[in-house]
């Protein structure tokens, strides 16, 4: 009799399990530097999750401490995928930390923004200059050129990432030194300019400084026009993008495949929906301008300032700008900080 009602338990549950509906389990992968809060990856990332049914979590890291990671862990990798500034990223190819590998459509991305070897491949572009918090300045009035910064009245008032680790740190570095007549064989103009600020006040930050730009603690952040719109058209209050008088530059961001990826096939899923028509028009109401010849929306569009602003900001040779990076942050160490 126990046999019996122990088979019949058993013949219930298979039944109850045969019966429910199946779901299946989400795959996961791992992204460095693929920060919430940075270019809206946190809405990108719960797209994945919606089509893909891939899990990746948000990561604050920034891309030189994505390496750095990367490289603590290449016995071992964790991560499958980085997201990185284009210096960073050709840093990581030349140090063997990324696989070759070519997403579906490699070959519609624009020379100057793929690694010939296929080891990393821009998403998108977006401008450096000043992300304003309006309403923080109170009667200072918003800054129009590089030049004003160093003024009295902006004491205390401007931020900017670390220009030794930071990708948007560097490229306001190169912004500058561009602007102001340098060169990447000499970041004289930069490093001056920047230790002007430092007596000046100026924050310097380690991670993504979004949030404390709407807060009003960083009134002035040298950043991407992508973050001052976000805050411009969906936060509270007054935010202006400023791209100063002198000019600026315009700068990429990469993706890579981990070399030894834990999740190869899975990371490969994501890189492809990145480079889609939807991932990139995605990247249009993040306002970030697409690597892909997909049409941004008018209505986005119009959220921008006027293309003539915009001829002031230059392209510049991200290779040779990387090749510089280690003797301007020497510089910076020693005569900045």
């Amino acid at each position: 009799m126990k046999t019996s009602v122990l088979f019949l338990g058993l013949a219930a549950a298979v039944g109850i399990f045969a019966l429910a509906p199946v779901h299946a389990q989400a795959e996961a992968a791992i992204c460095y530097n693929c920060p919430p809060e940075w270019a809206n990856w946190g809405q990108m990332l719960k797209n994945i999750k919606s089509d893909l049914n891939i899990n990746i979590p948000g990561d604050n890291k920034n891309s030189g401490q994505a390496i750095a990671q990367i490289i603590a862990e290449k016995a071992s990798p964790v991560a499958d995928i980085a997201y990185l500034g284009v210096n960073a990223g050709i840093s990581a190819a030349a140090q063997d930390l990324v696989e070759a590998w070519k997403p579906e459509r490699f070959n519609e991305i624009p020379a100057g923004l793929k690694d010939s070897n296929s080891r990393w491949w821009a998403v998108h572009q977006g401008t450096i200059g000043l992300f304003v918090n309006v309403d923080a300045l109170g009667n200072t009035p918003v800054p129009a050129c590089w030049a004003d910064l160093k003024k009295s009245e902006y004491k205390g008032l401007v931020g900017y990432l670390d220009p030794t680790s930071a990708a948007v740190g560097y490229a306001s570095a190169v912004a500058i030194n561009t602007a102001l007549g340098g060169s990447f064989d000499d970041f004289t103009p930069a490093v001056k300019y920047l230790k002007d600020l430092a007596g000046n006040g100026a924050i310097v930050t380690k991670q993504t400084s979004y949030a404390r730009t709407v807060s009003g603690e960083i009134p002035i952040l040298m950043d991407y026009d992508f973050n001052a719109y976000r805050a411009k058209y969906t936060e509270p209050g007054k935010f202006v993008f400023v791209l100063p008088c002198e000019g600026s530059v315009t700068f990429p961001y990469v993706m890579t495949l981990v070399k030894n990826a834990p999740h190869t096939d899975t990371a490969k899923k994501v890189l492809d929906y990145l480079l889609s028509d939807k991932g990139q028009l995605f990247w249009t109401t993040a306002y970030l301008r697409p690597v892909l010849p997909v049409e941004m929306p008018k209505d986005i569009a119009d959220k921008f300032l006027p293309a003539s602003e915009y001829q002031r900001a230059k392209d510049v040779d991200w290779g040779k700008a990387q090749a510089a990076q280690a003797a301007f942050s020497q510089r910076y160490l020693s005569e900045v900080r």
